[in-house]
């Protein structure tokens, strides 16, 4: 495509008057060329303010539901990049394949301030709305894209650097968009290199997981690649046929057909004499038509794995349990009368505050809670860290058509009357800017509603909850919350355990392990192992961990050497007042059993092996 129009010449001059990076000839190439004249010929005015589209709640959680699988992979990857460029002033964001934010971990330094206060989950990030960006760019060539600076197409996003990967499944069709974005100043050359690497992980992962029924191989040069991205993967029907295989498999076997192929045709053997030798040992050693020497290894074949419940199973207390939506089934007291007061609460149509840490379940509260009330409604949640001030009001009460510039011309219902008859979940509801306080308190007062630019009010019946990781309190006494919405909020507070405080942490592991794949296993030493870390980020950085342990595994259960190397170093050796304090509390329930091992396992819900771990310095 030709670089003609004056507009792009004009866009190019004015990046050179702001001083952007560009080669000698002073015009961009490549990708970001081609995409300026698209935004071009769609009409889009470069230097007009970015639009900002945000899907409505009801459709953020259907196109949710509907990425569901490649969404747990995606959050597992957003953890571990989050960590990776910490202290970048970061925002990383899994998108759905028409460019609509599904997902957000942000710095808040970047989420509330310039350009990035419009980044939020289910805004519309194609090139289509808003130009040539990271996100849009990567999912209409469907290559790998970095938008630096005032590369991208409108003006106002300048200040901005983001790289993104498209992910696509087994079929190689794209299903979402990885993308890492900072300000313009503060990014990290080497970001790019890591969106794509957790883009081929999550395919890696896609793959394994579309293809769980047939035989998955992999495959490379050296055996000691095999359980690394540099690994290529093949999927085989039950007939030695190919059905999928990944991009690096493309590589190692480069100069042969692969779709369709099979084993035979690809390898000189029949698939079942190669399937015979895997199960004499690990790998197994392949030559290809081409005399490439390989070494191959099995992710997954077509015979029933072990499954969680097939696990060692742990000693559980007596403890009334109660099963959530999200199939953790609860034994841990502290979290049981948190469980039990929210019911009764709800039932009174009280409002609720939910305090706990980060990933400790506090959604998943709010959730049970819905259903306990028995309301025929919606469940409607509302992350106030999420919504730029500006456009909060008109999500949350509404808006008439033509409200304000950029409002949706035929108007928008808002989430509170969304969740009419139904359940309102205000999480990081510390965020609520001020002036929406207030109008937050209005409504609880007298339950009415009136659209932005609207005349008229109607009346919204909605069990309220609100959900925080921080003291309320303390944003009272700072004058940062007020103290009346805060005294209408808590009218019930409870507040759950973080997770290495949990008596049911050994159950709470199968649990959530039977959640991400039902067919899984971890052996005992494995949990212990889990159980001694301090667990910042709680239920969600578990789920995390053990996503990664399955995805980096070859169908076995998860073993102590697969945590330990998912595990923070500083972490292994450190003796924590933590870990001291538990191993208290395990020589307390030893002797107030009548040094029992076997009762005090069964009440704590730990392995007997730990129990003689923590008695061994006391008995000696």
């Amino acid at each position: 495509m030709t670089f003609g129009s004056e507009r792009q010449l004009a866009h190019a001059r004015v990046l050179r008057a702001r001083g952007s990076a560009m080669p000698p000839d002073g015009l961009p190439a490549g990708d970001i060329l081609d995409s300026w004249a698209r935004c071009l010929e769609a009409g889009l005015d470069f230097a007009g303010a970015t639009p900002l589209q945000v899907v409505e709640a009801h459709e953020l959680a259907r196109r949710r539901d509907r990425a569901a699988v490649v969404r747990r992979l995606a959050q597992a990857e957003l953890e571990t990049l989050s960590q990776q460029i910490a202290g970048s002033n970061f925002l990383l964001a899994f998108a759905d394949p028409e460019g609509i934010i599904l997902d957000l971990f942000a710095d808040n330094r970047f989420q509330m301030s310039g350009s990035g206060a419009g980044i939020v989950v289910g805004s519309n990030w194609s090139e289509g709305v808003c130009g040539t960006n990271g996100t849009g760019t990567a999912l209409r060539t469907g290559r790998p894209a970095s938008v630096s600076g005032l590369e991208h197409y409108f003006l106002g996003l300048g200040d901005i650097s983001c790289s993104a990967t498209p992910v696509r499944d087994a079929q190689g069709e794209i299903v979402g968009v990885l993308d890492a974005s900072s300000y313009f100043e503060s990014r990290q050359h080497h970001t790019h290199a890591l969106v794509q690497m957790a883009a081929t992980q999550m395919e890696n992962g896609l793959l394994a997981h579309q293809m769980r029924d047939h035989l998955v191989l992999a495959i490379h040069p050296r055996a000691e690649f095999l359980g690394t991205l540099s690994a290529g993967l093949l999927a085989f029907d039950g007939d030695g046929r190919m059905l999928a295989h990944n991009a690096r498999s493309r590589t190692i076997l480069q100069g042969l057909s692969l779709a369709g192929t099979s084993f035979e045709e690809l390898f000189g053997e029949p698939m079942d004499l190669a399937l015979a030798r895997l199960h004499h040992g690990a790998d197994v050693r392949l030559r290809d038509v081409l005399g490439s020497a390989l070494v191959a290894r099995c992710v997954a074949r077509p015979t029933p794995r072990r499954t969680v419940a097939a696990a060692p199973q742990r000693p559980r207390k007596s403890t009334a349990a109660i099963a959530t939506e999200a199939d953790i089934v609860l034994h841990d007291p502290e979290a049981v009368a948190a469980f039990e007061l929210v019911e009764s609460a709800v039932r009174l149509a009280a409002p609720v505050l939910i305090g706990g840490e980060t990933g400790t379940g506090k959604e998943v509260l709010a959730r049970h809670a819905h259903r306990a009330s028995g309301r025929s409604g919606a469940f409607v949640a509302v992350n106030c860290g999420a919504l730029p001030d500006e456009l909060f009001e008109s999500e949350l009460f509404g808006h008439v058509g033509g409200a304000f510039t950029g409002a949706r011309r035929e108007g928008s219902l808002g989430l509170i009357a969304s969740a009419d008859g139904g359940t309102l979940l205000l999480d990081e509801v510390s965020e609520l800017p001020l002036p929406l306080q207030a109008a937050l308190l209005r409504f609880l007062d007298d339950g009415l509603v009136r659209q932005v630019g609207g005349t008229v009010s109607r009346k919204v019946d909605v069990q309220l909850l609100a959900a925080t990781n921080t003291d309320l309190a303390d944003d009272v006494a700072a004058r940062r919350f007020r103290a009346d919405l805060f005294y209408r909020l808590s009218t019930v507070c409870v507040t759950l355990p973080p997770l290495r405080r949990r008596r049911d942490f050994a159950d709470s592991v199968i649990a959530l392990l039977r959640r991400i794949d039902p067919r899984a296993a971890i052996d005992d030493a494995a949990v212990d192992r889990l159980q001694a870390h301090a667990w910042p980020g709680n239920f969600r950085e578990l789920r995390s961990v053990l996503t990664r342990a399955l995805l980096a595994g070859d169908g076995h259960p998860i073993a102590l050497a697969d945590v330990e190397r998912l595990l923070p170093p500083a972490q292994r050796t450190a003796t924590s007042a933590l870990q001291q304090a538990a191993a208290e509390t395990i020589r307390r329930e030893f002797e107030r059993t009548g040094h029992s091992v076997s009762q005090t396992s069964r009440n704590l819900g730990i392995s007997r092996t730990t129990v003689y771990r923590h008695l061994a310095p006391a008995r000696d």
